[in-house]
């Protein structure tokens, strides 16, 4: 008699081990198709607030940038949570640069300098002007620095004004009409 219930405990724990054993199979197979995924910026989402790339797309004088964030493979970055901060040169602002330099970047065998520049007009936090003072210096993801000054109400990084601010979902954009090179 007591044989029985032992039998069944030892069965028991054999089907509980033998299930276990095939759902840790289940993740490896998941986390492969994982790999095969896009990264965040095709997540899409009609609900909440646009994140830094998708307002850049969505504004015609950033074209420039956008082709320049695509080129340099940081869309997915700028998408992720953040938050960021992004000084955003105008198309205006990149026609400034001598001729060919813009074209120049965009080739793939200056990818390395085209994301240094990007970088450098990026900052890991939230920068509002309104809490920018004169002189402050902010480390950017390139590792070099921006200068900010004050001139009235109004406010420089680098000596380019900040035209409009925008708030995103994963940061901020400033906007304005120089690109950034870094020193």
């Amino acid at each position: 008699m007591k044989t029985k219930p032992i039998l069944y405990s030892c069965l028991f724990i054999l089907l509980g081990a033998s299930c276990a054993s095939e759902n840790a199979e289940a993740p490896a197979d998941a986390a492969s198709t994982e790999q095969t995924s896009v990264g965040q910026s095709a997540v899409k989402d009609e609900t909440s607030s646009p994140n830094i790339v998708q307002v850049a797309i969505g504004s015609k004088d950033h074209s420039t940038l956008v082709a320049a964030v695509k080129a340099a493979s940081l869309v997915d970055a700028l998408s992720n949570a953040g938050p960021f901060t992004v000084f955003a040169p105008t198309n205006a602002a990149f026609e400034k640069l001598p001729a060919g330099t813009v074209e120049g970047l965009l080739k793939p065998e200056k990818k390395a300098d085209l994301k240094n520049i990007l970088e450098y007009h990026t900052y890991v936090g939230v920068l509002k002007s309104e809490y920018m003072q004169d002189g402050q210096e902010f480390e950017q993801v390139n590792g070099g620095k921006v200068k900010i000054t004050k001139n009235g109400d109004k406010t420089l990084v680098n000596g380019s004004e900040i035209v409009a601010s925008i708030v995103t979902s994963n940061g901020i954009i400033h906007v304005i009409n120089d690109v950034l090179l870094p020193k």
